[in-house]
């Protein structure tokens, strides 16, 4: 095992715990899908950052990190990505006409205490997961944590390329983790998000915080 493995674990407890894009995005489709929505998302996550942390390894984010050129478009297009979550977000959260809550056939449920709490979306599992793939993918910050990370907890009699490898595998699989244990929390709380009320506000809360974020990154 790596000789710094113990401060490199703190070190990815706390930068994967950290809120962002992809906690945000994780959240909101768990409001509309549960558990099950949250859960493809953060797997598609961790798809993203193996992607970053394999180019890392073999030394092609430093192109990225070189270039002022390609770094900007990557940001232009993850921007421009998070922007359109946050506008589909508000888009989702839009009042329904009727007062009653609506099945997934746009049938009104009508109860005789009120309106019934609307049941999760059921969305495709695949669209959550190339959500979560997408918004990493596109996040060339990413790329360059993971370029500069590793090599910090690379000790001089090391290999570079062999341990920087498993520190990049160690880094994902506390992501997957990290994952499945949040989905499963969004899940608990299911029963608050199912209210449709309480839906369409955390729908407005995570597109107005997608937005910003979006355009946080475009004027950096």
């Amino acid at each position: 095992m790596p000789e710094l493995l113990m401060p490199f674990l703190a070190i990815t407890a706390l930068l994967i715990i950290s809120p962002g894009p992809d906690m945000a995005l994780v959240l909101r489709n768990g409001a509309r899908s549960g558990a099950q929505g949250a859960w493809w998302t953060g797997l598609g996550c961790c798809v993203g950052n193996t992607v970053h942390a394999t180019t890392a390894v073999v030394g092609l984010s430093a192109i990225l990190a070189a270039s002022a050129t390609a770094y900007a478009a990557i940001k232009l297009a993850g921007a421009a990505y998070l922007v359109w979550l946050g506008i589909q977000a508000l888009w989702y959260s839009r009042p329904h006409r009727g007062g009653g809550a609506n099945n997934r056939q746009g049938v009104l449920i009508q109860t005789p205490a009120g309106p019934a709490p609307e049941p999760p979306i059921r969305g495709s599992w695949l669209k959550d997961f190339r959500q979560g793939i997408m918004i990493d993918l596109l996040n060339p910050k990413i790329a360059l944590l993971f370029l500069t990370l590793l090599p910090q907890f690379v000790a001089v009699s090391e290999p570079r390329m062999t341990t920087s490898l498993k520190l990049a595998v160690i880094f994902v699989l506390i992501s997957i983790v990290w994952w499945r244990l949040f989905s499963l929390a969004v899940g608990g709380i299911g029963g608050i998000l199912s209210r449709r009320s309480v839906r369409a506000w955390f729908e407005r809360i995570t597109g107005v915080v997608l937005v910003g974020l979006g355009v946080t990154i475009l004027l950096e």
